[in-house]
């Protein structure tokens, strides 16, 4: 016991939420492996098990075999509840079953939720909690609701079940999707043009994505822009910004492609959803793998970019970008550092933003070099496949299933290091070392 203990009073906290996502994981790839699951009663592959249960608790979506063909009932319940966990974070979900058993949190819990969730302040982390899930539950009964009764229509009372799936899924920006059995890769391709299932969806997903600390301060400041915190503005204008330019960069590019035959009506929604989901959702209404090399490159830049901090998506962030840009244009026009909205970031931002920034776009380009090696793949499909499993996106060309053992371990990796943070997972092997006093002397460096 003591033991134990010790174990767990020696593990950092960033160290005890990835070993508690990778328990979920190997609790959903054993469940996964029973014959209970696959619908043939047979057992299925570890790997297969494995990477779906990865993909599921990552909330990214990528698959290597069809969720609604391969899964029974039991199967796809398993995957829900991944998503859920993985969306929320476990610990989040412990600590409100401990609230509803009337149990005391504790302040390392309280810490360790404050890192789940990605709040500045530590204070008022349990009203926080108490907030996200009756939100998360909320927003994702509405989307239920209005999903089932319009999938009702197409599959009778099993509509009402793809209504749940679609809505957790959506809202957790996943992108599992029941649709598998129209057309392989098809996703929702056959609702492009279907008004409710694209607004329900993609409001669901930039709900999901803005982040709860988002969510607590417009719930406190309603619609008085002048009074959210810096944070808050810089995600509402990235997040508007990012679908508008998206959308209008798709249906330019995506006209007399994939959206050839559609009215005007149906490219707007086409291309807005195909923005949406491209910042770690993974829904797609149009042929993700006929689109043009310029539409797969904005993609690539989408999926990287990804939602905001504490939220359910994954990505470099919004605020990491925004951060990154501002320092830009000051170091151009020579100004004291980056500012917006009358307020100055301080260095720990800039660093932490170039810090991630890079940190993933070498963990990419480093995945895409050893995938290439060991697979007979294009470029541009390979590279599209990468980015979506590290910003937890799950769309793909199509290549997933062709990939061979040593590059499904690959992507597997990027969508743990996508969901727990890039940034974390690599502090994680770093013993805790007391800073150094010693200032080395400072030596100029021509840059650029």
């Amino acid at each position: 016991m003591d033991n134990r203990l010790k174990v767990k009073n020696k593990l950092s906290g960033t160290q005890f939420i990835i070993m508690g996502f990778l328990v979920i994981i190997t609790i959903g790839t054993i469940l996964l492996m029973l014959p209970v699951s696959s619908k043939d009663g047979s057992f299925t592959p570890f790997l297969d098990s494995l990477f779906t249960a990865v993909s599921a608790t990552c909330v990214t979506g990528l698959v290597v075999v069809d969720t609604f063909t391969h899964w029974t009932l039991f199967g796809q319940i398993v995957i829900l509840c991944l998503i859920q966990v993985g969306g929320l974070g476990f610990i989040t979900i412990g600590v409100m079953f401990s609230l509803i058993l009337r149990r005391r949190i504790g302040l390392k819990t309280r810490g360790l939720l404050q890192e789940s969730v990605n709040t500045l302040k530590l204070g008022g982390i349990i009203k926080l909690t108490k907030r996200i899930v009756k939100g998360t539950f909320i927003i994702e009964g509405i989307g239920a609701l209005i999903l089932g009764i319009r999938f009702s229509i197409d599959y009778g009372p099993k509509g009402i079940y793809y209504g749940i799936f679609h809505a957790v899924s959506a809202f957790c920006n996943a992108g599992f999707d029941l649709m598998g059995f129209q057309g392989e890769y098809n996703s929702l391709c056959g609702y492009v043009s279907d008004p409710v299932v694209n607004i329900v969806i993609m409001s669901l997903i930039i709900v999901g994505g803005i982040g709860f600390i988002v969510w607590d301060d417009l719930m406190a400041n309603k619609f008085k822009f002048k009074k959210y915190t810096l944070h808050t503005k810089i995600v509402l204008v990235s997040t508007v910004f990012l679908i508008c330019m998206g959308a209008a960069l798709f249906y330019v590019i995506e006209y007399d492609n994939t959206m050839a035959g559609m009215n005007f009506g149906e490219r707007i929604l086409a291309s807005l959803f195909s923005s949406v989901t491209a910042r770690t959702a993974g829904f797609n209404t149009i042929d993700t793998g006929a689109i043009t090399g310029a539409s797969k490159f904005i993609t690539i830049v989408l999926m990287f970019i990804g939602g905001s901090p504490g939220s359910t998506a994954g990505g470099v962030k919004t605020s990491t970008i925004f951060v990154l840009l501002a320092n830009l244009f000051s170091g151009i026009s020579k100004g004291h550092g980056g500012s917006v909205f009358k307020r100055r970031f301080d260095d720990e931002a800039v660093h932490k933003a170039s810090t991630v920034f890079l940190l993933n776009l070498l963990l990419g380009v480093m995945a895409c070099i050893a995938i290439l090696a060991g697979n007979g793949l294009n470029l541009d499909d390979v590279l599209f496949e990468v980015f979506s499993a590290i910003g937890t996106v799950g769309m793909s060309t199509g290549i997933t299933r062709q990939l061979n053992i040593v590059s499904k371990v690959i992507i597997m990796l990027l969508m743990f290091c996508g969901r727990v943070g890039s940034l974390s997972f690599a502090l994680s092997f770093v013993n805790k070392k007391k800073a150094s006093p010693v200032y080395y002397p400072e030596e100029k460096v021509s840059i650029g």
